[in-house]
């Protein structure tokens, strides 16, 4: 993926890994439209960023997503690039029962079933493009789960799987799918994360990443190098000792 020159439309792009992927695509000579379910945090952006665009869309309601792909392609028509970044991450106890099981399905639906169906719905569009990308934004935690977060864990290692089967079934056409894992990020994802002092600072994530994809614009995966021992953890047989590390008992 070539980082300038597209027509880039961001998922979560209010806040967060989202937000700051919205300001350095912008910032690198993309148009960009940041998507997400408020207003306010997505206004801001744009207030702040003279030039890009911004679109509501509840990722959880297939109907209105739909619609939302129809109406995108008018105002941009020019559209190639789509990167998947909206997600929820909660806490579950599974010992909760029913509690528990709401906040798993409202974990899938956002995290997996939303990616699934905003790219199946633009995947026309960028089929017919001369390049195009779809960038699906993992976690280092698809390959070490967290285990107080398992639903979370475990529609991040679906989205791995999901993209390299994508991958390989366009593997012909000029769509290229990259899939972008990032270790512990200070964003307010979770409650405290953003003060967390083990987590990486989002301008560090961000600046790394943009240099890696600028770097090897073939990339299929933008690995920082501080979720490399998540990512490498069974292979090079650590996965029990990542695993400790990130679930002390």
């Amino acid at each position: 993926m070539n980082i300038t020159g597209n027509t880039i439309l961001i998922t979560g792009g209010g806040t967060g890994i989202g937000r700051g992927l919205a300001e350095a695509l912008h910032t690198a000579g993309n148009t960009v439209i940041i998507v997400g379910r408020r207003p306010a945090p997505l206004q801001a952006v744009t207030a702040a960023h003279p030039g890009m665009h911004f679109a509501l869309l509840d990722i959880d309601d297939a109907f209105a997503l739909r619609d939302f792909a129809d109406r995108i392609l008018v105002e941009h028509p020019g559209l190639n690039v789509l990167i998947n970044d909206a997600g929820i991450m909660r806490v579950e106890r599974v010992l909760a029962g029913p509690e528990a099981l709401a906040v798993a399905e409202a974990t899938i639906t956002t995290n997996l079933l939303g990616p699934i169906r905003l790219t199946s719905a633009l995947l026309p569009q960028l089929l017919a493009q001369p390049q195009a990308a779809v960038v699906n934004v993992s976690s280092g935690l698809a390959f070490v789960p967290r285990a107080d977060t398992p639903t979370y864990s475990a529609t991040k290692a679906a989205i791995h799987s999901y993209s390299i089967s994508l991958r390989h079934q366009l593997r012909d056409t000029a769509v290229q799918v990259i899939e972008v894992a990032p270790p512990l990020v200070a964003t307010d994802l979770t409650p405290g994360q953003r003060d967390n002092p083990r987590a990486m600072p989002l301008e560090d994530f961000i600046r790394e990443s943009m240099g890696l994809l600028a770097a090897d614009p073939e990339a299929a995966e933008i690995l920082v190098e501080r979720v490399k021992s998540l990512r490498t953890a069974e292979a090079t047989g650590r996965f029990a000792t990542m695993f400790d590390l990130i679930n002390p008992r």
